[in-house]
């Protein structure tokens, strides 16, 4: 299974009153990392979007707060899929800081199209590059 790696620094913004980063503030991290391994594999957001009117909906999601991050830490975020359904991607995250596993997500998407709000079939030539990550 390939497994996506995103660098991440943490900043004020990120973080609560305390310093310690904010819990949603990990949504968004997770967000970034997932459109960058998107870019990555070719399929930019923008693009995707324009080119065949569906995008990615997080449908589902669990999360758990292993350790805390906190203000300018450098933070990896491991992205890999872990299922591909017709109109669906299951996906694992993974925070780590220091080589240690902090935070993990395991997340559904689907694919969705924008004008009709209804799932919509991954194009195949997504799958094709998505099947060889898993």
């Amino acid at each position: 299974m390939t497994v996506h790696r995103h660098e991440v620094r943490i900043y004020y913004g990120d973080t609560d009153a305390g310093g310690v980063v904010y819990h949603a503030s990990y949504l968004r991290l997770a967000e970034q990392a997932r459109t960058e391994m998107l870019r990555d594999i070719g399929f930019a957001h923008a693009e995707f979007l324009k080119e065949t009117g569906i995008a990615f909906a997080v449908r589902h999601m669990e999360i758990d707060f292993r350790r805390p991050a906190v203000l300018d830490d450098a933070l990896t975020i491991a992205t890999r899929v872990t299922h591909m359904g017709n109109a669906r991607l299951d996906m694992e995250q993974q925070f780590e800081k220091n080589g240690e596993a902090i935070v993990g997500i395991k997340l559904t998407l689907v694919c969705m199209d924008v004008k009709t709000q209804k799932a919509a079939r991954l194009p195949e030539e997504c799958r094709a590059v998505l099947q060889k990550m898993m």
